[in-house]
């Protein structure tokens, strides 16, 4: 009893603690939910492209005193932008324009975020820090992800024959374009509520992993999206946890506990997949 209360209790008497798990459950679910629309559309790449993307975003938001969120989402947009023109106008894939694209302009971040003169610990937006997370910061990462769930409950039905079928949904005469532009920037915004906490590099782990996961579980959408979000809360626990009990980042914690569970999963899939098929009688 001493040792669950030690490993599952005590570490919540903080309240630093209390605001991490808080901040990690919220952007869980919201990366979660907006992770399955990812992998239905295909887009994993497309949120590593704007999670590094939105840095320069956020470097000259900090310059000329805007709020970071409309500096990433304008940054976002750009690198977007940019990756359609490219392709459009060149013969190279996408996939090899969004590895140049984001690339410079995450570059083009650090470089400007090192430039900054500022009381602000503007790094951490790289390597995130949960457990240093402000009131302030925790309000804004509630604010922006309840928008983002908000849209994206109203206009799920949408959103999901966007991704499955554009071309279907081109045809019942859904706004195809405006989705895509809506799509990223829900992307864009989510991006911005769990930098804060995780930082740019782990970003991307929380908008794959748990979508990836529930796909090989189900082949229903909603079902689906259920498996995601226990996969996400489940890890943001796990991790906030253990990384308090190791003295390690929280982000890599929940990252690796994201990750061991995929293994796993998809370990007992194909053991189970193997015993299906082995007990079938021979024909």
């Amino acid at each position: 009893m001493d040792t669950l209360y030690a490993w599952f209790i005590y570490p919540f008497s903080f309240e630093f603690m209390q605001t991490a798990l808080y901040a990690a459950v919220v952007i869980g679910v919201v990366c979660a939910i907006l992770s399955c629309f990812l992998v239905l559309k295909g887009w994993s790449l497309m949120g590593d492209a704007v999670a590094h993307a939105v840095l320069p975003g956020i470097a000259v938001a900090e310059i000329i005193g805007f709020a970071h969120p409309i500096g990433a989402v304008i940054s976002g947009f750009i690198c977007a932008i940019a990756t359609g023109f490219i392709c459009e106008n060149s013969r190279l894939k996408e996939d090899t324009v969004m590895g140049i694209v984001f690339s410079g302009m995450f570059a083009a971040g650090i470089l400007m975020i090192s430039q900054i003169q500022t009381d602000k610990h503007l790094m951490h937006i790289i390597k995130g820090n949960l457990l240093g997370i402000s009131q302030t910061e925790f309000n804004q990462i509630v604010i922006i992800s309840a928008l983002v769930i908000i849209i994206m409950a109203l206009k799920w039905k949408d959103f999901m024959l966007y991704c499955f079928d554009m071309a279907h949904a081109r045809v019942v005469g859904l706004p195809v374009r405006g989705l895509h532009y809506a799509l990223l920037t829900l992307l864009a915004l989510t991006i911005v509520a769990a930098i804060q906490a995780v930082g740019v590099i782990m970003v991307v782990s929380l908008l794959v992993a748990p979508g990836i996961t529930a796909f090989v579980l189900t082949k229903s959408f909603s079902r689906m999206m259920m498996i995601a979000i226990a996969v996400s809360v489940t890890a943001s626990v796990s991790g906030t946890l253990i990384s308090f009990h190791l003295d390690a980042s929280p982000a890599a914690s929940i990252v690796l506990v994201q990750s061991f569970i995929f293994t796993l999963v998809l370990m007992l899939r194909n053991i189970a997949r193997t015993i299906i098929s082995n007990s079938k009688p021979a024909e």
